[in-house]
């Protein structure tokens, strides 16, 4: 018998794709299936792939996945010779240390680990007798995160030998209607393309592909349909999901001062890349935000000593400003975010900036601080002390030198969140897609409210900002399913453009204050799409 666990070992947790790589000249890959089913944002993933040890001798059987990082695997099991064998969960923590004992002993064991920028590897092996087949079947799940507007599920599979049957099938099923549908991929030969076929009904999307032995990225790209104001709400065996992104909102102005490493570990390409990027999001600026710059090595330099208007003299003068900056000294973070928490704080006092405006930081910086503070948990505690909780944090860390751990702390101890920076040609659109996703602040300070008589459990449903393009989700439990007094209530401030969509707004500010009295109930289970919503980090998480 074949005793068998798989490990969840990984030391990050972001989007969707997998290669498949059962090797050795004598294995023969009869067939890959991805079944992929998503409902109300929600993806369940079932990925089987049967294997033959054509070979005379047992020999060892390879099965590698990769998944997206916000994705949490559900069950894996292999079926050899008939028999079953289903897998176990262990911990993180400890994950790494099992499978390496498993291993050790004789067991399969799988584990998953870090995989470049979007995924993480999932990897299995065993061993199977001559002529003998076996199949594997994982199935994982994830919560779609909308960004810009849209959600994306990306499969990608790389194939290392031919396939007798290869097909990936993929349903999409949204109760609001699909407001747009983009697919994307890419073969060997453009030969493949008649291949997919796409079909949009009034209330559903069917996404089918069929194809043989390719090598591609199959990207799925879609949009759901927004009328109510207050989003929607499905209900169905006692659990609730609340997705809100209102449509037509204007946008908040936003005062934004941007702290930028110069040190020496910054010379060359990525100083380069980091002036192409900071020229485009300057010229991104609206007329009505404010902006600065900060620029630190040993040392801390301002532009100026204020924030200015995002007029396009200054943008143009801020622009020349950037690419004259040069590099060298060391690398003081801590003297450059209070300096930037200090100059939002002063204007606030003074009143120079918009009551009903966003404030936020947005550090990139590749390496450790080592001038001035160099204590981590102290630079922490002393941004978090200065900022008194009234800005939002965004801290880019550059390549893989960076101490991603303690920009991610600082940042939700500062109501935003980090991001690494890959090294390549392409980080400068990195760069520039991040600040998309922040650039267009909608709301501040949301309360999503329900009736405490009627919910016992809820996730989080306080957010600082919501940002153009995204999607807040709260998910809950009903108490005793009690649906006839289920309501929701949003509280948020936002600023309205002249032309008001509900008779209660003011012409200059908002205070939003509505009753939905329950819309839509789904007839899918809710508990695994409430599971999902909880490790997630998407831009509006707690901010």
């Amino acid at each position: 018998s074949v005793s068998c666990f798989w490990a969840c070992y990984s030391k990050a947790s972001n989007m969707l794709s997998f290669p498949l790589c059962p090797s050795f000249k004598m294995v023969e890959v009869q067939s890959i299936t991805v079944l992929c089913t998503v409902t109300s944002r929600f993806a369940h993933t079932v990925m089987t792939s049967k294997a033959l040890n054509k070979a005379k001798s047992s020999q060892e059987i390879f099965f590698e996945v990769e998944l997206p990082k916000t994705a949490f695997i559900t069950n894996f099991t292999m079926e050899i010779d008939g028999q079953v064998h289903n897998g176990e969960v262990k911990e993180k923590e400890n994950a790494k240390q099992e499978y390496d004992q498993a291993v050790f002993t004789g067991q399969t064991a799988g584990l998953v680990k870090a995989s470049g920028r979007k995924m993480e590897t999932f990897s299995v092996s065993v061993s199977i007798a001559a002529k003998s087949s076996v199949t594997f079947i994982l199935i994982y799940e994830e919560l779609l995160q909308r960004k810009q507007g849209q959600y994306e599920l990306l499969t990608r599979v790389k194939p290392k030998q031919p396939v007798q049957d290869f097909q990936i099938v993929t349903y999409i099923y949204e109760p609001q209607g699909i407001s747009f549908v983009d697919v994307k991929t890419t073969f060997q030969t453009n030969d493949l393309l008649p291949k997919v076929q796409k079909t949009v009904k009034p209330s559903d999307t069917y996404i089918i592909c069929q194809i043989l032995f390719i090598v591609m990225k199959f990207i799925i790209n879609y949009d759901v349909k927004r009328t109510e104001i207050l989003g929607e709400v499905q209900i169905v065996n006692g659990y609730f999901v609340h997705f809100f992104a209102p449509p037509d909102l204007p946008r908040v102005p936003k005062n934004v001062v941007f702290v930028i490493d110069k040190s020496g570990s910054m010379d060359g390409r990525k100083i380069q890349q980091t002036q192409d990027a900071l020229a485009s999001i300057l010229k991104d600026l609206y007329e009505e935000d404010h902006f600065a710059l900060i620029m630190f090595d040993s040392n801390i330099v301002t532009w100026k000593n204020s924030l200015t208007k995002a007029t396009k003299e200054n943008i143009d003068e801020a622009t020349v400003s950037v690419q004259q900056l040069s590099t060298g000294g060391a690398t003081n973070i801590n003297d450059a975010l209070l300096g930037g928490v200090s100059m939002l704080v002063r204007e606030r006092q003074d009143q120079k900036l918009l009551e009903r405006s966003a404030d936020m930081i947005i550090l990139l910086t590749d390496g450790m601080p080592n001038q001035g503070e160099t204590n981590l948990a102290k630079i922490q505690e002393n941004v978090r002390s200065a900022s008194g909780g009234k800005m939002t944090m965004f801290c880019l860390g550059f390549g893989n030198d960076v101490d991603y751990a303690f920009l991610d702390v600082l940042c939700r101890h500062n109501k935003g969140l980090a991001r690494r920076i890959f090294e390549g040609s392409d980080a400068a659109s990195q760069l520039k897609d991040f600040y998309k996703e922040v650039s267009i602040p909608l709301l501040l300070e949301v309360d999503l409210r329900y009736p405490q008589s009627a919910v016992d459990f809820l996730t989080n449903n306080h957010y600082s900002q919501l940002f153009n393009g995204s999607e807040i989700v709260v998910a809950g439990q009903l108490r005793n399913n009690d649906r006839d007094n289920f309501l929701v209530e949003v509280f948020a401030y936002g600023v309205r453009s002249r032309h008001a969509f509900l008779p209660n707004w003011y012409s200059k500010c908002f205070t939003l204050h509505l009753i939905y009295p329950f819309a839509h109930t789904s007839t899918h289970t809710l508990t695994h799409q409430w599971q999902g919503i909880l490790p997630k980090d998407p831009l509006t998480c707690d901010m």
